[in-house]
């Protein structure tokens, strides 16, 4: 049974792990991808909901993992695939599910619970099978709205490593990236190492000064799950650092920080924004990109022209919008080195549309790092200048 913290219950059979599970019911609309999903730390504490109707025929693979492990807290599907037809399948979607204790949900109609949760919103929920699926409605629904609300949750502590590491850069190397760890993907620290980029991963608990030590060449704060609101720490470490003028590249959660720490609020989503078929407007081309998305907040900034950071760091606009609600899914300072989207240009498993964004940060590093060489040259020019006018007076 799928129950929400509405009352409204739908039928299924078990998939995965039988037990019981709470989280946040959200659904996702790709089609394809849905390894890439179950291991984004992005979804800690969420159960999923596929809207494609057919899951798991390509069944899994160690090479598409986006981490170490699942993350979602549960996962709902329609009609799970019996039959696993892909070269690069090393084992089925079932078996992986069961291994990490996935307590999941086939058998449902999806297309009923997507059109409920667009109407009511995302909300907690929870899946019961096996013994759990006895416990009575009550009971089951009393343990629903007693999970915890993604409102006010701080989840980046669950998903950052523990320890610091690093991945060398590829080709020619242009300088370094401290990646805080929020949830960072796999994908996203291949990206940043192609570019030329040693990268340094960052657990969450990492200090200014501990990013100061390391003297890298740029800061890129990862997408992760929960409230932007309850991550105060972060908000201040980057504040620090913008004022140090590194450039800064942030994705999904590292947009909402970039936004809170601009002085912009954020605010939840009805239902967010969940799959690979999202329609974005970039305003500096013009060009319309589909991208892949997974988030439930967004940054509160107006649409119309530049406006001033109330935090002192100078003029923003919003570099991107979603053309369906018209959403912030991007950031640019036009003062100060720093830049952000909501979305995922690492485009695992979606498209390669915004791929380019990366090449637009490692231009932001490179250039940065030109400008600071051409101050320090200014200044070793005028310090000589001074000493041969200090001779001559002397």
């Amino acid at each position: 049974m799928l129950v929400l913290e509405d009352g409204t219950r739908y039928e299924g059979h078990g998939y995965g792990a039988l037990g019981r599970t709470l989280g946040e019911a959200v659904f996702s609309t790709g089609m394809t991808g849905y390894q890439e999903t179950l291991t984004d730390p992005s979804y800690a504490g969420q159960i999923v909901l596929m809207t494609a109707p057919h899951i798991g025929n390509t069944g899994t693979n160690d090479i598409d993992m986006e981490s170490q492990r699942i993350w979602v807290a549960g996962f709902a599907v329609r009609e799970p695939s019996r039959v696993v037809s892909n070269f690069r399948a090393q084992r089925s979607l079932d078996d992986d599910l069961r291994e990490a204790g996935i307590v999941g949900i086939q058998g449902l109609d999806t297309r009923a619970v997507t059109r409920h949760l667009r109407s009511a919103g995302a909300m907690r929920a929870g899946i019961f099978s096996g013994p759990d699926a006895a416990l009575s409605a009550p009971e089951q629904l009393e343990q629903v709205r007693a999970g915890a609300d993604m409102r006010g949750l701080n989840l980046s502590s669950v998903v950052s490593t523990s320890e610091q590491y690093t991945i060398p850069a590829r080709g020619e190397r242009i300088g370094s990236v401290a990646v805080l760890d929020l949830g960072v993907k796999t994908s996203t620290l291949h990206y940043l190492a192609d570019r030329g980029l040693d990268v340094i991963v960052l657990p969450e608990t990492a200090t200014v000064d501990d990013i100061r030590a390391l003297n890298p060449s740029a800061l890129f704060y990862s997408n992760g799950p929960g409230d932007p609101a309850a991550s105060d720490q972060h908000v201040e470490l980057l504040r620090g650092l913008l004022r140090d003028g590194v450039p800064y590249f942030g994705i999904c959660f590292g947009n909402q920080l970039l936004g809170r720490a601009l002085g912009y609020g954020t605010y939840k989503l009805p239902f967010g924004h969940r799959g690979i078929n999202q329609p974005v407007l970039d305003r500096s081309t013009g060009r319309v990109e589909i991208t892949a998305h997974n988030h439930g907040f967004a940054v509160d900034a107006p649409l119309d022209g530049p406006s001033e950071s109330a935090a002192g760091f100078g003029r923003v606009e919003v570099s991107h919008y979603d053309l369906n609600d018209n959403v912030v899914e991007g950031l640019n300072c036009l003062d100060i080195p720093a830049f952000s989207v909501q979305y995922h240009p690492e485009s695992a498993a979606g498209p390669h549309d915004a791929n380019y964004l990366f090449d637009r940060f490692r231009d932001l590093v490179l250039a940065t790092t030109a400008g600071k060489a051409d101050d320090a040259d200014e200044t070793d020019s005028t310090d000589q200048t001074d000493s041969t006018d200090q001779e001559d007076a002397e």
